[in-house]
């Protein structure tokens, strides 16, 4: 069995998902900070599993752009909306 050593994008990447987890409740802030601890002494991939092994594997996170994407689109309903009140309330005026 050969041991890999962790790297610090290994860490970061691990403490990103403890983040995720914590946002989404699966860990209180207490074991959060524990875990941190963990991922940053852990010197090998496999200590660093250890930090997130009873977790569940999250879901990907959608694309920046394709959140950027729906909120424009959502802004240019809104401005149609309020464009359709503004001539509705000018013909009744």
């Amino acid at each position: 069995m050969s041991v890999v050593r962790a790297s610090d994008e290994d860490r970061q990447r691990v403490i990103g998902v403890l983040q995720r987890h914590t946002e989404e409740g699966r860990l209180s802030l207490d074991e959060f900070s524990d875990r941190v601890g963990t991922v940053y002494a852990a010197k090998t991939l496999d200590d660093l599993r250890a930090a997130i092994v009873d977790l569940p594997a999250l879901a990907p996170k959608p694309a920046p752009e394709t959140h950027d994407r729906q909120l424009l689109v959502i802004f240019a309903l809104a401005i149609a909306v309020v464009a359709v009140f503004a001539v509705v309330y000018a013909l009744l005026k």
